[in-house]
């Protein structure tokens, strides 16, 4: 089973609170503009698969990934089982990126009493591997991926999957991941935009930004990184803002997605910061982005 998820993408929640029918009407246009995947979320919108599935039927050419679906909102057989009957419905075209972190206020789901991220993300993959399924069989096994940010689970990543997905990194990040994962294992790596002057850019990327300093997994590794407590502060510090989130015009986004694409990135996914559906943005976007 091979996914050709191009060397660059869309990553957005801004499905969610369409309708269904703008959903589809907006896959297809990203399908005709040329990039490689859609990458989707899942938090309090609609399931991930269900999702997946609405994506894969609008298009015709380009993958369908998330990043991630959830581990603590359904067990492994549930989702060993999806994973099969999208690969077999869609061949070659779905990718399943799996993570197992929980927010202080998301419901605990399926697995409320789980450990240490890395042995359970292992034990959610071997159950999974051991799923009793009576679909038929792919010829190969389907390719995977992890949520990856620290270096135990990266190596978890290369070790047991096709490879990671990097969310809200900086560039150095991605340099660091590539020298864990090896030459050989997938990072796909989501990178936030704002097609905005500077000014507006950086208000949106502070209110963005502020968000995930509340996610103790994002903090961790920030810190790992060498951002302290002054830089998680009202939003982000502007140093914290600029290695995380690239705003201005699209030769200065296509830049940064560049920078990944040299740090090591196979894949660069890009999440537009905007009202409702971006589709103006993914529309002036594509041409210098699919040239990289």
């Amino acid at each position: 089973m091979s996914v050709n998820l191009g060397r660059v993408g869309v990553w957005t929640f801004a499905f969610e609170d369409q309708p269904v029918a703008r959903v589809r009407e907006a896959a297809a246009e990203l399908d005709r503009l040329g990039y490689g995947a859609i990458w989707i979320g899942e938090a309090f919108g609609r399931e991930a698969f269900t999702q997946a599935a609405l994506l894969l039927e609008a298009t015709e050419r380009l993958a369908v990934a998330t990043g991630i679906a959830n581990i603590f909102l359904r067990g492994p057989i549930a989702a060993a089982a999806a994973e099969r009957t999208l690969g077999e419905a869609f061949p070659d075209r779905f990718l399943l990126g799996l993570g197992g972190h929980r927010t202080v206020d998301q419901p605990a789901g399926l697995l409320p009493h789980h450990g240490r991220p890395v042995p359970t993300v292992r034990a959610y993959l071997d159950a999974m591997d051991q799923a009793p399924l009576r679909s038929p069989a792919p010829a190969e096994p389907p390719r995977r991926v992890l949520a990856a940010l620290g270096p135990r689970m990266l190596e978890l990543a290369a070790e047991r999957t096709w490879g990671a997905h990097s969310y809200f990194v900086p560039v150095e990040h991605t340099a660091r991941a590539r020298e864990i994962l090896g030459p050989d294992a997938l990072l796909a790596v989501e990178q936030t935009v704002v097609l905005e002057r500077p000014d507006r850019g950086r208000e949106i990327a502070r209110e963005f930004v502020g968000g995930y300093t509340q996610a103790l997994h994002q903090v961790e590794n920030l810190r790992r990184l060498g951002f302290g407590d002054d830089d998680l502060l009202d939003g982000g510090s502007d140093r914290l803002l600029e290695a995380l989130v690239v705003w201005g015009d699209v030769e200065t986004v296509a830049g940064r997605v560049r920078e990944h694409l040299d740090a090591g990135a196979d894949h660069v996914c890009v999440q537009v910061l905007a009202e409702g559906l971006p589709i103006r943005q993914w529309r002036e976007l594509a041409p210098a982005l699919l040239e990289l």
